[in-house]
């Protein structure tokens, strides 16, 4: 049995003040004499299991005995965690291994993960504590996502938690073209635990096939024990027959708690997370404009998105969710002045008098709304507009740049484009690796190495010039079908709308510049005329 009995397992003490997590070990107050301080961390040494008195000189005495601190009071929600680990951590499997070695020379990386982490660790801690689940879980996301809450998969998985969107629905992650509950950090969180809680009980409380479950599907860890019992073979994770990707997901898991139990041992720091409320959930009510929100809040758009990550666009969702996450010590004041603000304040509203041909897809785009916003809004039963009659329409307060974060800001962020629509140019930062470049633009690291002639284990400088292609997310969008009027029915047409490039039709269409110039006869530096029809070889939804 490679886990710890489920009695231990289930017994997680729980103390939370009104701040913080607390235990009840003393704390140490007088700083001792430096030889003293020696002394003792040569004791920290053999507690530890860590290197002999000759690596001491190495070692910052003075930071060691501030951690040493930290664990017994729990400062740090890090070594509150490191202080309640239950998994067994099987060091002595080898795909353990090559995890904690990998984690042990990556510094860089786990210092980038508690920067992403540092919002939403005591929330989740919080909530692993109320339902007296392992603490070990909190380090969950690490494998799944590097606590990016922008994380997006080739499979569609999105979040610090990595839904896939069948799963964020069947735990009730409402979905649509404003708001995604598989990023919102209360939902996801919320979602995440019961899905562990139901695996758990569903494996008979084995941690290990229910993290295998969490990353394969409940059916292929199922199946993959049942082989086993009809061979005659051990059922525990490590004798299981499983998908490369989740052999290596579990080894993971333990290999972060492992570096994070033994620091010293490994040579790594996790940076500092204070223990204590990073935010304050807050009823808003209704719709809100997050311009409005960042004003009233004192936050930049970049902050606003980073709490909540959820909304897609530039308002909250008309229909909810209606909270918003405020910093824990900007909250108080944020309540305040949302009393005060009119109602008319808000959102902002524009009449648009409908013109022939126009459709309530058209009109979405052109205002960066929904087609169900404008029915609801204007109580439309069905996709009906007649030339002449006007539609009131929620429209942002500032330009699409402003709102920082958005899903149509992050597809392109930190990308500079080419001339044909679709291939970008990515520029590597300090910090960047292969896997977080993929995940930023929901494409895979094989899909990365291939476009760029490079190995996945080639390391990146920075400066360095990536070819990344972006596909355009049909998932969310509203609108109609564009239908295809050619005589070739693989074959579709579109009118060109002033305001309208070649540019801005291949980025549409997901298709290069370069072919719309060879579909249509037209040389480069053509000029486009409104109600030019163009064709097009594709069929989308939703454009």
């Amino acid at each position: 049995m490679h886990m710890i009995p489920k009695a231990i397992i289930c017994f997680v003490p729980i103390i939370i003040s009104a701040c913080n997590f607390s235990s009840t070990r003393p704390n140490i107050v007088d700083p001792a004499p430096a030889t003293e301080k020696r002394q003792q961390l040569n004791q920290v040494h053999k507690l530890n299991n860590t290197g002999p008195d000759t690596n001491v000189a190495e070692i910052n005495v003075e930071q060691e005995l501030n951690r040493q601190v930290a664990i017994q009071d729990h400062q740090d929600l890090w070594f509150l965690i490191q202080d309640e680990l239950q998994f067994n951590r099987n060091i002595n499997q080898r795909s353990v291994q090559d995890k904690v070695a990998w984690f042990a020379r990556n510094q860089d990386y786990l210092d980038r993960v508690a920067d992403r982490a540092q919002p939403y660790l005591y929330h989740i801690i919080s909530k692993l504590k109320e339902r007296n689940m392992p603490l070990d879980l909190a380090l969950l996301p690490i494998v799944e996502s590097a606590y990016h809450p922008f994380a997006y998969s080739p499979s569609r998985a999105s979040g610090i938690w990595q839904f896939i969107p069948a799963t964020g629905k069947r735990f009730g992650m409402k979905q649509n073209w404003w708001y995604d509950g598989r990023r919102d950090i209360i939902a996801a969180t919320d979602g995440a635990l019961d899905y562990l809680e139901s695996l758990h009980k569903r494996f008979n409380g084995n941690w290990f096939h229910a993290l295998a479950a969490y990353n394969a599907g409940e059916g292929n860890v199922e199946k993959a024990i049942r082989r086993n019992k009809k061979a005659g073979k051990k059922t525990d994770f490590w004798s299981l027959r499983l998908p490369r990707e989740t052999r290596s997901y579990v080894p993971s898991l333990l290999a972060v708690a492992e570096v994070l139990k033994n620091q010293t041992k490994y040579n790594i720091i996790f940076k500092s997370i204070p223990n204590q409320p990073h935010f304050e959930s807050i009823d808003i009510g209704s719709q809100i404009d997050l311009a409005t929100v960042a004003a009233m809040s004192n936050m930049t758009m970049d902050e606003v998105y980073t709490l909540n990550p959820g909304f897609n666009r530039w308002a909250t969702d008309p229909k909810g969710p209606h909270r918003i996450l405020v910093p824990y010590d900007k909250a108080a004041d944020f309540k305040q002045k949302l009393a005060a603000l009119p109602t008319s304040e808000r959102v902002s509203w524009k009449q648009h008098k409908i013109v022939q041909g126009e459709s309530l897809a058209q009109i979405a785009r052109r205002y960066q709304t929904s087609v169900s916003a404008l029915k609801e809004t204007n109580r439309l039963k069905g996709n009906n507009i007649r030339a002449g009659s006007s539609l009131l329409i929620p429209t942002a307060k500032e330009s699409s740049k402003f709102y920082s974060l958005s899903a149509d800001a992050r597809k392109f962020k930190n990308l500079k484009r080419t001339g044909d629509g679709k291939q970008y140019i990515y520029s590597v930062k300090r910090g960047d690796n292969l896997w977080d470049i993929s995940r930023q633009y929901g494409i895979s690291v094989k899909q990365l190495t291939r476009w760029n002639g490079i190995s996945s284990k080639s390391l990146l400088k920075p400066g360095q010039k990536l070819t990344v292609w972006v596909k355009q997310d049909k998932q969310y969008e509203d609108g109609a079908l564009i239908k295809a009027v050619a005589k070739n029915p693989a074959t579709g047409t579109y009118t060109v709308k002033r305001g309208d490039s070649l540019w801005l039709i291949a980025r549409k269409f997901d298709v290069h510049v370069n072919d719309l110039l060879k579909w249509n006869n037209l040389k480069k530096g053509n000029h486009l005329k409104p109600g030019q029809s163009l064709i097009v070889q594709q069929t989308i939804t939703g454009a």
